[in-house]
Parts: C-alpha cells; sequence; structure tokens
C-alpha cells in the first residue's frame, strides 16, 4: 500500500484527497493517515491541508522498496523488489532467488554490500548510504550462447540513464565498464545458469559510484562518482529508475535479432576505447592493437599492428589501455 501512495502522489501536480486514497487503496483514512505519518518519519515532506488532502513536496535520497516502486514505469522489470539494507552480494541474493523460482524482472537492491564482486573475481568496495548496488533476474528463452551479450545491453542502457541524469558524456570500457571523465563510475556483472542448449536465468549486477565524496589514492586517478562528476547529489532511486527504463528498452531491440545490430551503431558511439590502442589481457596470448569496435555479436574488433583483425570476445579476456586504465 505504501509504494501505491507514493506513486499516486509523486504522479499528482495537486493535492490528493484523503477520501480518493481510501477509494484507491480500499482502506479507511485511519489507515492512509498511518502510512503518511511512516512516509514523514523516513524523510518525505507532505503537506496535509484540510478539505485539500495530501501533496509531496520533497522527498529523500532514501531506498526502500515502496521508494524504488513508487519510481519504476516499465512493463516488467521491479516485477518483484528486494530490499537490503546491507547484504553480501545482490547477485547471489539474485541467484538464490532465481533458484527458488522468482519472477523474470525480479529486482534486488541493497544499501550496502560486504561481499560485492566485480569481473574475474575481483572485490567491488560497496559503502553504505552513497551508491547503487542492484542486480536484475532475467529468465530468457534464447540459447545459451547469446546470453554473454547482456552485459553490453545493460552498459548501453545504463550509459543512456546516465547521460539523462547528469547531462553530462558517459562512456562504456568494453565490456562492461561505465566512464565519465575518463573515470570508472559504474561495473556490471552478468551471471548465467544454463545447460548447453536452455538458459534456468541470467542475473546482471549492477554497481554504481553515485555520492562517494571521495576515493582511496589508489583509485583516485581511475574512479569517480556522480556527485564529483556533477558537483551535486544524486538520487539514487533515480537512478536505478531510469537504468531499468531504459534496460527494457534497449533488450526489447535486443530480442528483435538477439544480437547487436540494432544496438551496434549506439554502442560504439558510447565505446571509450574506439580507435584506441589497447592491451588484450587474452591467457593464451596478451597482444596490442587497435580497438575498432564491436561487432553485432558484442565482440571487441582489435586490428593488429601487420593489418589482422582479431575478434575478442568479453567472456575470455581483459582489456586495457597502454598507459594504463583506458
Amino acid at each position: 500500500m505504501k509504494t501505491k501512495i507514493l506513486t499516486l502522489l509523486r504522479n499528482s501536480q495537486d493535492y490528493i484527497s484523503g477520501q480518493e486514497l481510501c477509494d484507491a487503496m480500499g482502506v479507511s483514512r485511519t489507515a492512509i493517515w498511518k502510512v503518511m505519518n511512516q512516509l514523514k518519519e523516513e524523510g518525505y515532506e507532505i503537506v496535509a491541508i484540510q478539505n485539500k488532502g495530501y501533496k509531496l513536496v520533497s522527498y529523500p535520497d532514501v531506498l526502500s522498496a515502496s521508494e524504488i516502486g513508487s519510481r519504476l514505469k516499465g512493463k516488467w522489470t521491479g516485477s518483484e523488489i528486494h530490499f537490503f539494507q546491507e547484504t553480501g552480494s545482490t547477485n547471489n541474493d539474485a541467484k538464490k532467488m532465481a533458484e527458488e523460482g522468482c519472477k523474470n524482472g525480479t529486482l534486488i537492491v541493497a544499501n550496502r554490500q560486504l561481499a560485492g564482486r566485480g569481473r574475474r573475481g575481483r572485490t567491488w568496495e560497496s559503502p553504505a548510504d552513497t551508491s547503487v548496488y542492484m542486480t536484475l533476474v532475467l529468465r530468457p528463452t534464447f540459447p545459451p550462447a547469446k546470453a554473454s551479450m547482456l552485459t553490453l545491453v545493460m552498459a548501453l542502457s545504463a550509459t543512456k540513464a546516465l547521460e539523462e541524469i547528469t547531462g553530462l558524456l558517459v562512456k562504456i570500457k568494453w565490456p562492461n565498464d561505465i566512464i565519465i571523465n575518463n573515470k570508472k563510475i559504474c561495473g556490471i556483472l552478468t551471471e548465467m545458469n544454463a545447460e548447453p542448449d536452455f538458459i534456468h536465468y541470467v542475473v546482471i549486477g549492477m554497481g554504481t559510484n553515485v555520492n562517494m565524496n571521495s576515493f582511496p589514492e589508489e583509485l583516485a586517478d581511475k574512479a569517480s562518482s556522480l556527485k564529483i562528476e556533477t558537483g551535486r547529489t544524486v538520487n539514487r532511486t533515480q537512478v536505478i529508475a531510469k537504468v531499468m527504463e531504459y534496460f527494457e528498452e534497449v533488450y526489447e531491440s535486443f530480442l528483435q535479432t538477439l544480437d547487436l545490430t540494432l544496438l551496434m551503431e549506439e554502442y560504439n558511439a558510447h565505446l571509450a576505447n574506439k580507435d584506441a590502442r589497447v592491451k588484450v589481457l587474452d591467457p593464451k596470448e596478451e597482444f596490442e592493437g587497435i580497438a575498432r569496435g564491436i561487432n553485432e555479436f558484442g565482440e571487441l574488433i582489435v586490428e593488429k599492428e601487420n593489418g589482422e583483425i582479431t575478434l575478442v570476445f568479453a567472456g575470455e579476456v581483459s582489456v586495457r589501455g597502454i598507459y594504463g586504465y583506458l
């Protein structure tokens, strides 16, 4: 009920009468009054005027299932919402829920992670009250071989969302890092449970540095936050809602062709290391070349010094700039 009331308040330009809310919720005025008091205690500024009703004036940067649910506008992302003040890893939570039969589109969000992970087993620092840690559960019907492209689908979705929120130029460091001003803002981790010809589920985790004011010395030259880059506090629930809104749009384009044909041009336009010299850290053979963009399967096209074209698959390697992170 709290989610529905928040949604009605947020979407109304004027006051909503207590009777309207009672009718919409099918509850008493006392029940509505109790929810309003709960919201005020959580930091929402709600004006109540006799004979006019209730109006939401301002809201805090608070994460909760109700706040997230009231912001989501998509058809199926957030079909279930699970929020934790603190957890080990939202990806681990998502996999457990998927094993237990949660719906396609289930969204898991945490205020803090104790065991956040990045790609290739790296640690992802996940302090409380500053960032967004979330994982989306998918139950796709396409073959497992297509799933690696979902990291790129989420990366493009996040890029579009963060550009709208910040007004800044946002780039992608292939395949899973989101960059502003050559510094990492966001990382994506996709994991799958599948048989050779059938996907049980895919979980796509995303950690975004939103309102961090500083970073440890060893990270300061390659990591940043939305607050540092924009000079203002950014609402974390807005980040979640916008990413989910764009994910539905981008994912729909992906499903039309089951590859990146319809997304490739836009992705390449945001590719931070396009036409840049890169080092490919392949366990079989490290090599250098010029990144020429991605193909329709999400592989990075790298041109070696001798002119040979090599296609790099995201699941196998890491790519670095010659002189640093980019």
